[in-house]
């Protein structure tokens, strides 16, 4: 067989120095590619009277021999189809490539525990920590349902298929949770099958697998009411004086989050340079989004630029060269819970809260259209806001007060 370019043989032989004591010889195939050869055992053996060497085939008619002549005919076969699968990459091919390619050794490096810590070494540059921090777990459970499903340490990725991705949800679903730790519900269980999927679009990105299992998976996630304050939720808030300092602090921080859109690490990183004066009385926070490094520029409503007045000489954010006094996130939530306490509020308020009153009570509630509310909120697509779009009970009242009027006008 040959090619513009290539020549290319395959033929079987026995290995008569490697004859056993009960007198059989393993079979070899010799492959020739381009006058240099190379052999492969077929893990196969026969005796040396029942062979024959002009043909490279066992002798006779019995049953044994036909099922060996069979299994050659397919090894040979696969050896072709390699050879072809190489031709189509384009891919230089000599006699160790094509070994390598009929042997499985050119995906022996390629295994799921390779690519999982290929990805995570390579987006840990990239990536937030706390977005980090959910790709090591998903890690430690794909390595977890490997030891407890197949007693083993790791799979190539050649194995992996449509079942391995239905089994691992399965096992996900059934896993008992550490002490302390809740049940996985669906909307968690579904991201680490998302962190997954996006882990083996990078091996076939990088070639180290052909097919991509996921290709028929669905991923199946249950839509999320996103939780906001009502208007007279966030006045309750607003018009609360706290003695306790760190409350009355993060009280500002959480009102300003409701007035401005930002998540609360944009508030942490907030510094001097962030705010421009357009003109007077019209000063806007410019930055970059942390999460996505999309661009936000907001221009400060009055109850947002009269918490920045209120720190101007604040010793702690001027020691940290900040607009605003921080903490850390984990302390400002625990002291949002009193806060809730102290205010009638039975929702489980979290600063991530204050985004979505700014989207949904301070804003798209007010007439904002949804486009500028994206921007606002640094928003690469106007789908990611759609889900802050929350058609409020008062907000259609009003829209239909004012059609009534139409109407009878």
């Amino acid at each position: 067989m040959s090619t513009t370019n290539n020549t290319f043989g395959v033929a079987f032989y026995l290995k008569k120095q490697k004859t056993t004591q009960a007198g059989k010889s393993p079979i070899y195939a010799r492959i020739t590619v381009n006058g240099k050869r190379i052999e492969i055992s077929v893990k196969r053996s026969i005796e040396e009277n029942n062979w024959n060497p002009a043909k490279g085939m066992a002798k006779g008619s019995r049953e044994e021999t036909i099922k060996l002549n069979k299994y050659l005919d397919q090894f040979k076969a696969g050896i072709i189809d390699s050879y072809q699968q190489l031709l189509l990459q384009k891919k230089f091919i000599t006699a160790e490539l094509l070994k390598e390619k009929v042997t499985g050794a050119d995906q022996a490096g390629f295994t799921l525990c390779k690519l999982m810590d290929y990805h995570n070494n390579e987006q840990s540059q990239v990536l937030e920590p706390g977005t980090m921090k959910n790709y090591y777990t998903t890690q430690k459970y794909i390595k977890e349902f490997i030891k407890e499903r197949f007693k083993t340490n790791d799979k190539y990725l050649s194995e992996l298929s449509y079942k391995f991705i239905t089994d691992f949800e399965y096992y996900l679903r059934n896993r008992t949770p550490e002490k302390g730790q809740k049940p996985l519900n669906n909307n968690g269980l579904m991201k680490h099958i998302e962190r997954f999927s996006k882990m083996v679009n990078l091996a076939v990105r990088l070639e180290w697998i052909d097919r991509n299992p996921f290709h028929a998976y669905q991923l199946k996630f249950d839509k999320v009411e996103r939780e906001f304050l009502t208007k007279a939720e966030l006045e309750r808030i607003e018009n609360k004086h706290f003695n306790i300092v760190r409350l009355q602090v993060v009280k500002d921080l959480f009102v300003f989050s409701c007035y401005t859109g930002l998540a609360y690490i944009d508030v942490f990183n907030l510094t001097p340079a962030n705010l421009i004066e357009k003109s007077e009385n019209n000063i806007w926070i410019m930055t970059n989004r942390q999460k996505t490094n999309e661009s936000v520029k907001v221009p400060l409503l009055p109850k947002a630029l009269a918490i920045i007045e209120k720190y101007k000489g604040h010793p702690q954010a001027l020691a940290e060269g900040k607009i605003l006094p921080t903490l850390s996130n984990q302390k400002l939530n625990s002291y949002l819970k009193e806060i809730a306490d102290m205010c009638d509020i039975t929702k489980p308020l979290t600063f991530h809260i204050a985004r979505h009153t700014f989207a949904t009570t301070v804003t798209l509630t007010n007439g904002v259209p949804i486009e500028t509310v994206s921007k606002l909120l640094g928003h690469a697509k106007l789908t990611t806001t759609q889900i802050y779009a929350k058609v409020i009970e008062s907000k259609i009242n009003d829209d239909m007060a004012q059609l009534r009027a139409k109407l009878q006008g």
